[in-house]
């Protein structure tokens, strides 16, 4: 009858595609039992989005069935989201993760991104919230549908978020009148952000996804220099004079020690309403110069698409709405990528010392 031992060893020759060390090594086999010839264990993943899940399982079950003996192989795909220790007395407890989505202009599709990646994480079984640090044209409320949504403050002096589509959100958009502009110096941008960050009620999260305001500005630099961020998605169009204002949120983030996980490329192509296939309309390789200027990956390309409009003045995001569609295919493929990014960047961080910038 196989060992334990066995068993280990078989399992070791399993290397983590992205953190190239064998998952026994990194902890990811827990609770094995060897029963006869009857094997199971958890298969524990760095986060639930992991994108080569499928493959890692079979490559575990494929070595274990090589162990003389074994006649069956169980294994329960589970996943344990590390958190980043830099967030240890900086933040409240339950949160592990922040990721930044970013522009460096308006009018690239950022929101709608960071919205859909929010959901996305949702669906893969993370537990996420959503903070809409745009201040100055918070559009989250009526992308996640949650409109009219009035935070009250607990009695333990905490503001509840609003919960929709599995996802806790909280914006600056509850709290303002719609119509009226929002006037404030950086000193109230920066009280802002800080009490959104530490006093609202985020319980346990994988994942806090920032969608920030355009740009390399205030609530930027009050975001990097109150918690050290896992790191930052760029968005981006095709067209290469898009990218000279990408540059300098590049440069910020490079400047403030905040990783960039990668890019999206946003509206790479119309997709037909009536046939389904895509056209492009902007000239192409924009995102493509950040790869090979900077070393920043590509996450996903996402196709325009008049439903992923409708979708976010609907209220519900095209991943939900529309999930078979193309829009939504590159959404899911893009949030799977960045959580693995967020990952790979937790095995490898040190200890990093948050810049202060002066504005």
């Amino acid at each position: 009858m196989p060992t334990k031992g066995e068993v280990l060893k078989a399992l070791s020759t399993c290397i983590e595609p992205e953190l190239h060390q064998d998952i026994v090594t990194l902890g990811m086999v827990q609770n094995l039992v060897v029963n006869g010839g009857a094997v199971s264990f958890d298969y524990v993943l760095t986060t639930p989005a992991c994108p080569l899940k499928a493959m890692m399982q079979l490559e575990a079950e494929t070595a274990v069935k090589k162990v003389p003996g074994v006649a069956d192989v169980r294994i329960k795909m589970t996943a344990d989201v590390r958190k980043d220790a830099r967030l240890t007395n900086v933040l409240p407890p339950g949160i592990k993760n922040l990721i930044a989505v970013a522009a460096g202009k308006g009018g690239v599709g950022k929101s709608t991104v960071a919205a859909n990646l929010a959901v996305c994480l949702h669906l893969e079984g993370a537990r996420v919230g959503l903070l809409d640090a745009d201040i100055y044209g918070p559009n989250q409320p009526q992308m996640m549908g949650v409109t009219g949504y009035q935070p009250v403050v607990g009695p333990d002096d905490e503001i509840e978020p609003a919960y929709r589509h599995g996802v806790r959100l909280m914006s600056m958009g509850f709290l303002l009148d719609p119509d009226k502009a929002v006037i404030w110096r950086g000193p109230m941008l920066h009280g802002a952000i800080t009490q959104f960050l530490k006093d609202v009620k985020w319980g346990e999260l994988d994942y806090l996804i920032l969608d920030l305001p355009p740009g390399t500005g205030d609530v930027q630099l009050t975001l990097c220099q109150t918690a050290p961020l896992a790191g930052a998605v760029i968005v981006t169009t095709p067209q290469s004079i898009a990218l000279s204002d990408v540059r300098k949120a590049v440069a910020m983030f490079k400047q403030l020690n905040v990783p960039i996980l990668g890019a999206i490329e946003n509206m790479s192509g119309f997709v037909c309403p009536h046939c389904s296939k895509e056209s492009k309309i902007f000239s192409e390789g924009g995102a493509q110069t950040l790869d090979n200027d900077f070393g920043i990956q590509i996450l996903g390309s996402i196709p325009l698409d008049p439903r992923v409009c409708s979708a976010g003045e609907g209220g519900t995001p095209i991943v939900l709405s529309h999930p078979d569609s193309l829009p939504a295919q590159a959404l899911r493929e893009a949030s799977r990528r960045v959580a693995a990014a967020v990952s790979v960047r937790g095995a490898a961080a040190k200890p990093l010392e948050i810049k202060l910038v002066k504005a």
